[in-house]
């Protein structure tokens, strides 16, 4: 499958995902406020936000197809990144307030329709499964549908919380299970955003992507042969699946021609191994200076220790 094919793969999915999730969201909110489930109503909100989420999601995969241009020289592959921060951030504010609602309600409990709560959790769970399985496989490398991805797996949490809720007030008779497992949901969402959270800050700062790291990216350059010093190296994302790197590599005193051969096997071996594909290397026909701590040594053909920047 090509690279446009599988985008328009990915989009077909977000927008069934957002269309069922509206239907979702339509039913929990007005079966939650009938039933009087703080719980369920909350799940409608978290819904809500998935719906924003999936719609954030697919601009964004649409907006990484754009070529590039000369005023956006790397296209718009970080806009990814930056719906990933929104939707992250996003559903962490709104569940800090959630968790507030349910700590109120767990002095004052409210009477709580079950059966109505079940159903519509069940079915809520079964939309909110298949749609996190149907995009599972396309989150992996791709920050933007990965925090898609963790927004359908918190709201199937959420509704398998409900249910176990609406079992433990039938048989205990005690409404306060419906603000106990709205708590325990709202902490666990809190716990599963932060991971995206953190990867999309730190993409957004040019961080190296997480997954790659660049100790082991410069050793495995090093040990390519007629590679005698390795500096500069940077690592970072263009998009939410585009790493990118530069580096400054020592080859003594070589024919200028040479460097030809050497460039294409170290960006086979940069594809290959660390899925990066943008590089920007220079050649610098010397050594490594003795007192230069930015600079790492390598023998021509094998690896030795060194500092690195």
């Amino acid at each position: 499958m090509t690279h446009h094919h599988h985008r328009h793969d990915v989009g077909r999915k977000l927008t069934i995902a957002a269309c069922l999730n509206v239907l979702v969201v339509a039913g929990e909110l007005s079966i939650g406020w009938w039933a009087g489930s703080l719980a369920l109503i909350g799940d409608a909100l978290h819904n809500g936000t998935d719906v924003v989420a999936l719609l954030l999601a697919l601009v964004a995969v649409r907006l990484e197809r754009k070529p590039a241009t000369t005023e956006m020289s790397f296209g718009y592959q970080r806009a990814g990144v930056l719906v990933a921060f929104i939707n992250a951030a996003t559903l962490v504010a709104l569940t800090v307030f959630f968790l507030q609602e349910a700590w109120s309600r767990l002095g004052h409990p409210h009477a709580v329709q079950t059966s109505a709560m079940l159903i519509t959790a069940i079915v809520a769970l079964a939309v909110n499964t298949g749609t996190a399985w149907s995009l599972y496989r396309e989150s992996h490398g791709d920050v933007n549908v990965k925090g898609a991805v963790i927004h359908m797996i918190g709201d199937a949490i959420s509704s398998a919380g409900i249910i176990v809720a609406a079992l433990l007030i039938r048989f205990t008779g005690s409404t306060i299970w419906d603000a106990v497992v709205s708590m325990l949901i709202g902490t666990l969402i809190l716990w599963s955003s932060y991971g995206v959270l953190k990867e999309s800050v730190n993409l957004l700062l040019e961080g190296t992507p997480s997954g790659i790291d660049p100790g082991v990216v410069q050793d495995a350059i090093g040990a390519i042969d007629g590679v005698q010093g390795v500096h500069h190296l940077h690592i970072w994302a263009l998009g939410p699946s585009s790493p990118a790197l530069s580096c400054h590599l020592m080859v003594g005193d070589v024919p200028v021609k040479h460097t030809a051969a050497l460039l294409d096997e170290i960006n086979a071996l940069l594809l290959r191994d660390f899925r990066i594909a943008h590089t920007t290397i220079q050649f610098e026909f010397t050594v490594c200076a003795v007192d230069d701590p930015s600079c790492t040594p390598y023998p021509v053909g094998g690896v030795t220790s060194g500092k690195r920047t």
